[in-house]
């Protein structure tokens, strides 16, 4: 196994809005500039390639990243790649954005990506996606184990806790409403803290995502109320892919890395395919990057995943529709073209 400490770094700062203004961008792309000059590489035998950092949230759609360098895949391939682990899909568009990162791993809202793509048009491609839904699990609605309630609907006036950002916060009231819940409140809570809010009795329930379900469901505090909630609710399609997290890098670095952007997209294939034919040697990367780790491993639902190249007009068409419920709520200032977004093998 890799020793992750050459890999990881964690990052802690508030989460704050997107840079959306001209001023805020190149500040914060001065201040990335900056830590890239001072920061030392973490692989002295990857010299002469550019340090890939890539940002993750801790969610078990990250795992193809996480096996890529559990495995060595990466290294392999002769590249530097820095993980960093960040509060929220918004703080890891907000890296991208500021140049502390150079692309996403999968697990980060899509949404997010949408979001820092209008804030700077031409940021970034999409290479990979975790379309999920009924089938393969990562959304979910969650309630104490012993709470009485047995659809969604009947959480009408109760507190519901989602993820941070707002992509979170859109498809939980979002669902809510569909499912017929009314008047509930939507709060923001870090997704560590979702079984001890629900325990601890805080909120009503959660929507959240995998692997906080399984870690309260075995510890026995928790059960799903519905899960693939997405592809039911916005879809309109309980198997419908819902391509609510992707894979990403920076146009600029694909650009001007076109040879190392196609060995990290293949390295990383590397472990989506591992996570797609051999799920059981791939979950123990989950440890040490999510809260689950040893025999919980081998309960997490597996998500499933699609390089952009392998997109068809129908995967298109379900991404836009997720995308469009976001320019409808008025979060996207502008349609966002999901075609336009996805890696083609060109910048």
């Amino acid at each position: 196994m890799t020793d992750r400490s050459c890999f990881t770094h964690d990052i802690t700062e508030a989460s704050t809005p997107l840079a959306t203004s001209p001023a805020r961008r190149t500040l914060l792309k001065a201040a990335g500039t900056g830590l890239t000059v001072l920061a030392a590489p973490a692989i002295v035998s990857a010299q002469t390639s550019p340090k890939i950092r890539i940002g993750f949230w801790p969610v078990a759609s990250a795992i193809p990243f996480f096996a890529a360098i559990e495995k060595g895949y990466f290294k392999e391939a002769g590249l530097d790649v820095e993980a960093l682990k960040l509060a929220s899909p918004q703080q890891i568009a907000e890296a991208i954005i500021s140049g502390r990162a150079e692309g996403s791993s999968n697990g980060t809202g899509s949404a997010a990506l949408g979001l820092a793509e209008i804030a700077q048009p031409g940021l970034l491609k999409i290479f990979c996606t975790n379309p999920t839904n009924a089938k393969f699990v990562l959304d979910q609605f969650i309630v104490a184990k012993d709470n009485p309630v047995k659809s969604i609907a009947e959480l009408s006036g109760k507190k519901v806790a989602c993820g941070p950002g707002v992509q979170n916060v859109v498809l939980a009231r979002t669902v809510l409403e569909r499912a017929g819940a009314k008047n509930a409140s939507v709060v923001e809570l870090p997704i560590g803290q979702h079984i001890a809010s629900i325990v601890a009795g805080q909120v009503d329930a959660c929507y959240t995502l995998e692997p906080t379900g399984t870690v309260g469901r075995l510890n026995g505090t928790t059960r799903n109320l519905e899960v693939g909630v997405i592809a039911k609710y916005v879809l309109g399609d309980p198997m419908a892919p819902w391509h609510g997290g992707s894979a990403s890098l920076t146009t600029e670095f694909i650009k001007k890395h076109p040879d190392v952007t196609r060995r990290f997209i293949a390295a990383y294939k590397r472990g989506v395919d591992l996570v797609k034919t051999n799920p059981a040697e791939a979950r123990p990367s989950l440890k040490g990057y999510t809260a689950i780790e040893g025999p919980l491993t081998n309960e997490v639902p597996m998500a499933d995943y699609m390089m952009s190249t392998d997109f068809k007009p129908a995967d298109v068409a379900y991404f836009q529709q997720f995308f469009d419920l976001f320019t409808e709520r008025g979060i996207f200032s502008r349609k966002v073209d999901v075609a336009g977004l996805l890696y083609r093998g060109t910048a």
